[in-house]
């Protein structure tokens, strides 16, 4: 067996955590659109979307045929190229904060950066974060994070040392009061705040109105710069993230997975004063063998040029579609009795088995765990792939048809009725 091999070689079988579930994982041999397709054969309709990056689909035509391209000029200088300039100033014209920014690979690297520029242009140590938003795997945010992270402790991996976490500051989303308290308290000691505008690796968990423009106006008033962490909503949103999404200008931003069109690349940036902190120009150090590297580049350029042109199509039919899926959702739990909260915006959507609305990382902890694996198991059965953690979110992509959208709706009554079983 595939898994057998694969254990024998890579912890635990996989290469991220977040992939492994039990019995064990299907290997994937292919992907095209809104389907993937694994080494048995089996196809499943795909809302995992390789965790939000696939916005396309698998495949894209645009954007196999630009690298495709590429590839007869080479994969990698080391050296400047026209193409990551071009990139750049596109990716400057669609988010609003990105006066100036660097390309790198991972969102990981691109937030750890944020946070070095942060306290380099600040001179201060401390910085904000909050329960479920995961910011990467760099030592100073894997302190009681979301997703594959997603356990209490500080810090939440053996490996990182006590005294590396302790200028982070961990607070409950959504809770206004605890934040004007540590401002109080700690404001001229405080680099910045990062946050996810919403929390999409916890489940999906929404802002309160204002929550976010309140953080705006505290930040600006202790002189701390806000950083947003978009690597998920980044262009997903809409093409403004969001920034645009909720008209909010924060200091900085994150970019990736969507960014790249299934290519690994990121970014960091915001006002040009802070930028102008890192090397060479300042003395914040940030370097990358593969940054800006031309495969991604191209990849990323075609992207956001594609959602720039057709902007207006693409994200109007995202909402409708997840709109019905939660819709389905929302009706069949009530059909099954079942203690449920469905939440949506844009292309994102989840359900947590749960009587109780989920505003923050405690409450998501509530949900019923059994009953999401006996929905996700049965979802699989029918062909239908999401993420296997109660603790993501399920992501719509351009090329799911209606006829997806129905088989979907199809699998979700079976699969909920699985998970009836384990009331």
């Amino acid at each position: 067996m595939l898994f057998e091999r694969a254990k024998k070689i890579l912890p635990g079988g996989v290469n991220s955590p977040v992939r492994a579930f039990s019995p064990y994982p299907f290997f994937v041999k292919h992907a095209l659109g809104s389907k993937i397709f694994d080494v048995d054969g089996k196809a499943y309709i795909d809302y995992c979307n390789a965790y939000g990056a696939m916005l396309f689909g698998h495949a894209y035509p645009k954007i196999m045929e630009a690298v495709k391209t590429q590839l007869s000029n080479g994969t990698l200088y080391g050296a400047p190229t026209e193409q990551e300039v071009a990139f750049a100033e596109l990716i400057k014209q669609a988010s609003p904060c990105m006066e100036m920014m660097r390309l790198v690979n991972t969102g990981t690297e691109a937030t750890m950066h944020a946070i070095r520029a942060a306290r380099g242009y600040t001179g201060r140590k401390k910085i904000i974060k909050f329960e479920g938003c995961f910011h990467g795997s760099h030592d100073n945010v894997l302190v009681k994070a979301g997703s594959g992270a997603a356990t209490f402790g500080t810090p939440n991996s053996i490996g990182i040392p006590e005294e590396t976490t302790k200028n982070t500051i961990v607070l409950p989303y959504n809770n206004i009061a605890a934040i004007e308290t540590v401002l109080e308290q700690e404001g001229n000691e405080i680099a910045a705040i990062i946050v996810e505008p919403i929390l999409a690796n916890v489940g999906l968990i929404l802002p309160k109105t204002n929550y976010l423009a309140t953080l705006r106006k505290l930040t600006n008033k202790y002189g701390v710069v806000l950083i947003f962490d978009e690597i998920i909503t980044g262009f997903r949103l809409a093409l403004g993230g969001a920034q645009e999404y909720f008209n909010i200008k924060p200091d900085m931003a994150t970019l990736g997975k969507i960014l790249g069109g299934g290519f690994p690349v990121a970014a960091f940036g915001g006002k040009a004063e802070i930028m102008q902190t890192i090397s060479p120009v300042g003395g914040v150090y940030q370097a990358g063998t593969f940054s800006g590297n031309p495969i991604s580049a191209i990849a990323g350029y075609t992207t956001i040029n594609i959602l720039k042109q057709k902007k207006n199509e693409i994200y109007p039919q995202l909402e409708k579609n997840t709109y019905e899926l939660s819709k389905a959702l929302s009706d069949l739990s009530k059909n099954y009795k079942l203690p449920t909260q469905i939440y949506n915006i844009a292309s994102l959507y989840q359900i947590f088995f749960t009587n109780q609305p989920v505003t923050n990382y405690a409450d998501a902890k509530f949900s019923n765990i059994k009953m999401f694996n006996a929905y996700f198991h049965e979802l699989l059965k029918q062909g239908v792939f999401i993420p296997p953690s109660q603790f993501e979110a399920c992501f719509i992509s351009t090329s799911h048809s209606s006829e997806d959208i129905s088989c979907t709706i199809e699998a979700f009554d079976k699969a909920l009725a699985a998970a009836s079983k384990e009331v």
